[in-house]
């Protein structure tokens, strides 16, 4: 084991290994109040820095090459209450307060985003999808 390692494990020193996965980190996205985990995304160091100067959540869209600031455009912002750092410092949890509708891009029947980007399971059985209901709005 590295000298490093346990420094790493079970210091209290933030030293989060964004170099591991090309400078993002996965975030899980957890509701506080429910424990619910509502979506997952990427974060590089300038959407931590934001995310945790300003306590709203931001992350970095990989597929724009953007810091992407949760609820900028549809208001529906994520308020951060925790942030969980992972036994390797390579994965983070937000835990978050929700405000607005959801958190998901798609929307239900009701034209209303889906509060969790998680609003589908596969069925044991058939090995079909269906709706989770907690997650729909």
């Amino acid at each position: 084991m590295s000298e490093t390692k346990p420094l790493l494990e079970e210091g209290t020193e933030l030293n989060l290994q964004f170099d591991k996965r090309g400078g993002v980190l996965p975030v899980a996205v957890q509701e506080s109040s429910t424990g619910n985990v509502l979506m997952i995304a990427s974060v590089n160091r300038e959407a931590l820095e934001y995310s945790l100067k300003n306590r709203q959540a931001a992350f970095w869209s990989t597929s724009r090459n953007e810091l992407w600031i949760k609820g900028l455009t549809s208001g529906n912002r994520l308020i951060l209450d925790q942030v969980l750092v992972d036994c390797d410092q390579d994965a983070l949890v937000y835990k978050v307060t929700l405000e607005g509708d959801g958190v998901c891009h798609t929307k239900n029947q009701n034209d209303i985003h889906r509060k969790a980007c998680f609003y589908r399971s596969i069925d044991f059985g058939s090995g079909m999808l269906k709706f989770v209901a907690n997650n729909e709005n």
